[in-house]
Parts: structure tokens; C-alpha cells; sequence
């Protein structure tokens, strides 16, 4: 199960950018229109994909899936129902940590089987978290550069898509990564985006993160660049997060412009509602009042943007938060209420 993607107090925004960024993701709460300043920071808008036009795989053994068929044996059809909108969509599968390459494999012939593809996070750097609930990752470099490769190996040449290393970069650039760790950290992501790609039909996007955690991209692109950019696909923003699909293309647009238009995917797995009001330090822990977002697709209307993934697996709880179960755990209450209040 992928572990919860802890995230620190936002950060004041200290740039035009970011300050337009937030009003953007403002507006698309409250269904009124976003500024326009000027055309520069706006990103083109993206048309809503159609349900199930998706080139990807889902896994018919999910935990949304096995709570479908436990509620409809228990005569409960019209929650079963409403829960498809989970079960049967596509979602990220966080390679494990420790062996990853039984269930990595298994997934993989699956998606191979259905001529789809097999959509991947890694999450296992050493200092994973900084440390803190639920810590983990490979125990040193050496570890890292192993677990990578039987990622790696799993995978061969079954096409898929790879999000490396959620809120990575970010840590070493809020300062949660320690100073002495971070040259250690760029150069293991740099050398997985090398091990990732030599498998002719993997895709890699490098995690940036997004508005609410670096509300200035300009902090993001020398940090990329040495992670490995210009060798991957592309980044992924809003992993775990909950910000409008609008206010996330803007910044992608911003910082795929200093990274010489590179392409990005954005998690839209629980944004339905934008990011919960008030409190920024427990707007991350499983928010209430939040819903599904755009389905996976790669059809999203936007030059830049690859595709709208669900990267968190809606219904997996962030933590003991607010009378959840641990991190990473199915919740199928809370996946209830995320598909209730789903717009499509």
C-alpha cells in the first residue's frame, strides 16, 4: 500500500506567480472566475475527457473492486454502485518497498493482457519523509540503487508509466532534507531516471511537487535539471494534493517554460473540490468534503499536459487523521464520500 505523502505548513507565497496561482485555485472552488492579469500565466483550458477513454490499466483486483463485490453481496447495489467510479478506473500501483518485483510483475502481465498501460510511483528514497509518520525508504544509497533496479527489471518491456519519487525534490528544497543528503538525493534520482529508461517503453516523470507546496516554480528548475529532467518524460505535480486542475495547469505551464517546455501529468485523484479552507497544516490529512477529480485520461486537451492520473488511490487513508486507519490502509468510507461527490 503507497504510504502517505506528508507535507509540511505551506509556505507564504513570495512571488506574483504564486500569489496569482492561489486566487486561481481560489476561483475554482467557488466557481467564479480566475483573474487575468495577463495571458502569460494562464494555461489553456481543458476540455473534461470522457469517462473511460483511458489507455490505461485497471486493476480488477483492487481494493475498490474487492469492497464492490463485498457490498453487492451484502445487498448494498446502490453504495457498489456509486464505488465504480473508483473501482473501475485506473490507479497508480506504489511499487512495495523491501522485493518489489513479484507484484510489479503481476501487474505488469495484467497490463500486458489487457493491452493497457501499467501505471507506477516509486516512493523509496533513503530519508524518505525526513523522517516523519510514516517514515521509510531503501536504507542508503546502495539499497536505493538496487530496489530501482528490480523496479526496473519488473517492469521490462511492458509499457508504462513511472511517477519517481513523490515530494522529493520538494523536501530538499523546503529544507526537511538536510544539507549533506541532498547532492546524495539529486544524484540517486538522476541515475533512476537513467535506470528507468532503459526500458524502451517507460515513461518517467520526475515529482515537482506543485502551487501549494513550492508556490514559486523558478525554485524548481535548477533542482530538476540535476535530478535528471532533460533524460525523463516529463514532471508530475499535485501528487497526493488537492488543487484545481486550472491552478495546476498554470503552474506546470510556468515551469514547463523554464525547463525547456517539458511536458507534465497532474494527480487528480481527490481535487474535485480544491484543497480544504482554512488551515493549511491539516488540510492534507484526509480532508473531508473532498471528491474525486478528473478521470484518467491521456486526452486532456493541453499541449503540455500528458495526462490526468490518479496517483493517490482514492480511498487509501493519509493517516490516523481525523479517524482514519493507518497510512496507506483502504478506508471505504471515506472512498464513499470521495465518489458521492464526484462530478463525473
Amino acid at each position: 500500500m503507497p504510504p502517505a505523502v506528508r507535507r509540511p505548513p505551506f509556505r507564504t507565497p513570495a512571488t506574483a506567480l504564486g500569489a496569482l496561482l492561489l486566487l486561481a485555485a481560489g476561483s475554482a472552488c467557488t466557481g467564479a472566475p480566475p483573474p487575468r492579469p495577463g495571458a502569460a500565466a494562464a494555461a489553456p483550458p481543458a476540455p473534461s475527457p470522457v469517462a473511460g477513454q483511458s489507455p490505461y490499466w485497471v486493476d480488477p483486483h483492487s481494493a475498490a473492486a474487492r469492497q464492490v463485490a463485498a457490498w453487492e453481496a451484502a445487498g448494498r447495489n446502490s453504495d457498489a454502485q456509486v464505488l465504480r467510479r473508483i473501482a473501475d478506473r485506473p490507479m497508480t500501483l506504489w511499487a512495495p518497498g523491501g522485493n518489489p518485483g513479484p507484484r510489479i510483475r503481476r501487474a505488469a502481465a495484467g497490463a500486458r493482457a489487457a493491452g493497457r498501460t501499467l501505471l507506477l510511483a516509486a516512493h523509496h528514497l533513503p530519508h524518505r519523509d525526513c523522517g516523519q509518520r510514516p517514515a521509510g525508504g531503501a536504507a542508503d544509497a546502495r539499497a536505493y540503487r538496487t530496489w530501482i533496479g528490480a523496479v526496473a527489471d519488473a517492469v521490462k518491456d511492458t509499457k508504462a508509466v513511472v511517477i519517481l519519487e513523490p515530494d522529493a525534490l520538494a523536501q530538499a528544497i523546503d529544507g526537511c532534507v538536510r544539507a549533506e543528503q541532498r547532492a546524495e538525493r539529486h544524484r540517486l534520482l538522476s541515475e533512476a531516471v537513467d535506470r528507468l529508461k532503459k526500458n524502451r517503453n517507460t515513461k518517467v516523470y520526475l515529482d515537482a511537487g506543485g502551487p501549494a507546496r513550492i508556490p514559486d516554480p523558478a525554485d524548481l528548475v535548477d533542482p530538476l535539471r540535476t535530478a535528471g529532467l532533460e533524460r525523463a518524460d516529463g514532471f508530475a505535480l499535485n501528487v497526493s494534493d488537492f488543487q484545481p486542475d486550472a491552478a495546476t495547469r498554470a503552474y506546470g505551464a510556468e515551469l514547463s517554460k523554464r525547463t525547456g517546455n517539458k511536458h507534465f501529468v497532474i494527480d487528480t485523484s481527490r481535487n474535485g473540490e480544491g484543497p480544504l479552507p482554512g488551515s493549511r497544516s491539516q488540510a492534507g490529512c484526509n480532508p473531508p468534503g473532498r471528491a474525486l477529480g478528473t478521470p484518467p485520461t491521456d486526452r486532456t486537451g493541453d499541449p503540455l499536459v500528458d495526462a490526468y492520473l490518479w496517483v493517490k488511490r482514492p480511498g487509501e487513508s493519509d493517516g490516523s487523521c481525523r479517524g482514519g486507519p493507518q497510512a496507506g490502509a483502504w478506508w471505504p468510507d471515506y472512498a464513499l464520500g470521495l465518489a458521492r461527490r464526484a462530478r463525473e
